[in-house]
């Protein structure tokens, strides 16, 4: 019989535990022949944890019984799941997904606010099936709870800092950065907006990280009026704001001035901007109201806007992955269903309609990338020359562009948040067969930095290694009928200049063509 999730030999040290002081609860076999006895940290309905003088175990409820002040209700157990973190998805989009999961599997929702609580209802029972908790608070404090035991999944938009997975570590919680300890919920992007009264159209990087480090302070420098610049951001400690300084300015080795408005509310921030003409902020895609989003521009004119397909891609520079950050240990079957779901093909119709960006591939054919190949022939490396160009034409114009792009942190080859996310996803799309395509290629791009024969071997390298990523993470087989190629073209077709930083990791990109 077994009892414990744990090693075998901790059952020995178990079955001489029954002279320990009594504590919460004590868990018996069925046989009588072990005892555990310890302080209840948790039951999911399937499997009790329990602290005891041995450290934490995992006992198997289906082989003992329970005794003490502690012991749940068996028959109206309720799972609860405990979310904390970013504000925005505890208040839009985990609500949003809850009453997704309920209508999918028939359930029906009880709300109650402050913090947000969704109990789930099956018709033929009376307590909560499960009891769903979204705690609004920022990123940073989602991880502080998620370190004091006081919420299950941290909800963050950004990627953990080092301080707090050496915070994660100390708490017990294990290495946070590992690939199955933190998805992807949806995507979004950080937008500098402004006043439809602003007669600025778009805005570079450098110019947008000199303006919240007060470098620049006047919008004459920015080709508008001879006005100061009044800067909006949320909060310091919301993930949004931290963010921006991950991505924006600490690249950089810039810093946000003090005289910034400061917002709780995303739409407060928002509703500020756009009363005033000479305004600017910094907002989450999914919440620009009746602002007006300046494009980044690049040195040489390319600009990029934040579209569904460019955030999707990664082409925007300023991508923020909305992430899930989950615990070592097993959650309850009701939280695990629900984890399913949110992160299922369904689940992508009600990201999309609370006003993310969902995670859905799509295919973007040869006959939309005219901008592209325009930029290609106008900025590409001096040393590409016309036959390479023909050669990745003819090589591309039989297939369509899927929005799962890989990108890589800086200095490395590893593969960035929202490139592994893809990896998974698209492992998971060949394995299942819900990529209906024949001829699958991994077509690799650089900056130009450097000699274009070179660029054109790394290119091939990066795109290698995100084949054999994508193959690895296929847990059974793939169709034989898919046709799987590498291609390398280096240089030849830049998304941004390469003047800045962001311009060239921009470049530096793997995409997927597909037929």
């Amino acid at each position: 019989m077994t009892i414990l999730r744990a090693a075998k030999a901790a059952l020995f040290i178990l079955s001489i535990a029954t002279g320990t002081t009594a504590q919460d609860i004590t868990l018996t076999s069925h046989d009588g022949k072990v005892e555990v006895v310890g302080t209840l940290l948790g039951y999911d309905g399937e499997f009790y944890r329990v602290d005891t003088r041995f450290g934490e175990l995992t006992v198997d409820g289906s082989g003992v019984t329970c005794d003490g002040p502690a012991c749940p209700n068996l028959t109206d157990f309720v799972a609860e799941l405990r979310f904390s973190g970013s504000s925005v998805m505890a208040e839009t989009l985990l609500p949003a997904l809850a009453r997704g999961f309920a209508a999918q599997e028939g359930l029906t929702v009880s709300q109650s606010e402050e913090p947000h609580v969704y109990a789930l209802y099956r018709p033929d029972r009376q307590a909560p099936l499960a009891r769903l908790v979204f705690q609004a608070t920022d990123t940073a404090r989602g991880f502080l709870d998620m370190a004091a035991d006081t919420a299950d999944i941290v909800l963050a938009q950004r990627e953990i800092r080092p301080s707090e997975q050496e915070m994660a570590r100390d708490a017990g919680l294990g290495d946070l950065t590992q690939a199955r300890r933190s998805r992807v919920l949806a995507l979004d992007a950080m937008v500098p907006i402004v006043s439809d009264d602003n007669p600025v159209r778009q805005i570079s990087l450098a110019d947008l990280t000199r303006v919240f480090s007060t470098q620049i302070t006047n919008w004459a420098e920015l080709g508008g009026p001879d006005a100061p610049i009044s800067l909006h951001l949320p909060l310091a400690g919301s993930g949004l704001t931290q963010a921006v300084e991950d991505l924006l300015l600490a690249p950089a080795g810039a810093e946000t001035a003090g005289n910034i408005a400061r917002h709780m509310r995303g739409s407060d921030l928002v509703r500020a901007v756009a009363n005033d003409p000479f305004a600017i902020g910094i907002a989450s895609h999914a919440e620009t109201g009746q602002t007006r989003a300046l494009p980044l521009a690049g040195g040489c004119g390319h600009a990029l806007s934040a579209t569904r397909q460019s955030v999707k891609t990664e082409d925007y520079p300023l991508t923020a992955p909305l992430f899930l950050y989950l615990p070592q240990r097993r959650l309850p079957r009701a939280a695990r269903q629900f984890l399913a779901y949110a992160l299922s093909d369904a689940a992508q119709v009600v990201i999309r309609q609370a006003g993310f960006v969902d995670q859905s591939p799509e295919m973007i054919g040869m006959g939309l990338q005219g901008d592209r190949l325009a930029n290609a022939i106008s900025t590409g490396g001096t040393e590409v020359g016309l036959e390479e160009l023909q050669r990745m034409i003819e090589t591309l114009r039989p297939l369509s562009r899927l929005s799962l792009s890989f990108r890589f942190e800086p200095g490395s080859s590893h593969p960035d948040a929202q490139s592994r996310s893809n990896i998974l996803q698209l492992a998971q799309a060949l394995e299942n067969g819900t990529l209906d395509a024949s001829h699958l290629a991994f077509v690799g791009f650089s900056d130009g930095d450097g000699a274009a024969a070179s660029n054109t071997r790394i290119a091939l390298r990066r795109a290698r290694t995100v084949r054999n990523a994508v193959l690895g993470a296929v847990e059974t087989s793939i169709p034989d009928s898919i046709e799987i190629t590498v291609e390398g073209f280096g240089e030849a077709m830049p998304m941004a200049c390469d003047d800045t930083e962001w311009g060239r990791k921009v470049n530096r990109r793997v995409e997927v063509w597909v037929r």
